[in-house]
């Protein structure tokens, strides 16, 4: 068709060659091989690094069993998601509004604490990169045998970004580095303690009921009817200590932990 409209001078040769290249381009396909290879590094260099992170910075403080589950699952759950969804004709942007319906639905009735929070951000930042950072590129474009091979360059760098992540979070949670507070609220009975005259008094007898040492307190709500006022205690908690339950002031929210 291109050859007869040529004849009949209707197509520039140029734009004719230009139309034929971009063609033989979109043939170009990855082979089976390819594509489960691609996969493969994708889904166990993801795995490897989520593993990284929750096993050796988030569970060893926190010991919950139930988010180390969530993290792996869902990081691995949304790679998949992200690589399929990149490759036909929805695109990402559904792919990540379906986890933003998914988020909006299942955590919304839950108060999820804010280190839980940023871990699992950081487990879907990976998610996304590793499931959607270009990793075979074209070679033989203007060839007559376009084929796509793996770049050496495009994995150095997205393995590089997934190191970057892991040092970023070694640093921030290193014990040399950052002093790990926390802080308890107590509903306090003895409310003569509580003026600015008798603190080392207060503090004392905190450390003696509480069983720990206070750095400072604050001090909220009196309710002079009962003798009782609301105290939040900062303390400093010793190495590889959490506090994951020292906010809560209901059953239920204990139970649910």
């Amino acid at each position: 068709m291109f050859h007869l409209l040529q004849e009949l001078g209707e197509v520039n040769p140029v734009l004719d060659e230009e139309m034929v290249d971009v063609q033989m381009i979109a043939d170009a396909m990855m082979t089976t091989g390819q594509s489960l290879a691609e996969l493969g590094i994708r889904f166990f260099l993801n795995v490897f690094v989520c593993w990284l992170i929750v096993q050796f910075f988030y569970y060893r403080k926190s010991r919950r069993r139930d988010y180390y589950f969530t993290f792996m699952v869902f990081s691995s759950a949304m790679l998949m998601l992200l690589y399929i969804m990149g490759n036909v004709e929805v695109g990402v942007g559904l792919t990540l509004g379906l986890f933003a319906i998914f988020g909006v639905i299942r955590y919304r009735t839950e108060t999820v604490p804010i280190r839980e929070m940023t871990y699992l951000f950081v487990i879907i930042a990976l998610a996304a990169m590793n499931g959607l950072a270009p990793l075979y590129r074209l070679v033989g474009a203007a060839g007559a045998h376009p084929h796509y091979e793996l770049s050496t360059s495009a994995l150095l760098v997205t393995c590089l970004a997934n190191t970057l992540v892991v040092v970023l979070i070694w640093v921030l949670e290193s014990e040399r580095l950052l002093k790990h507070t926390s802080a308890k609220l107590v509903l306090y009975d003895r409310i003569d303690l509580i003026v600015p005259d008798k603190r080392a008094e207060l503090l004392e007898d905190l450390e003696k009921r509480v069983g720990i040492k206070a750095d400072h307190v604050e001090i909220g709500h009196v309710d002079f009817l009962r003798d009782a006022a609301f105290i939040k205690v900062y303390y400093t908690m010793g190495k590889n200590q959490t506090a994951t339950i020292d906010q809560l002031t209901k059953a239920k929210d204990f139970v649910e932990q």
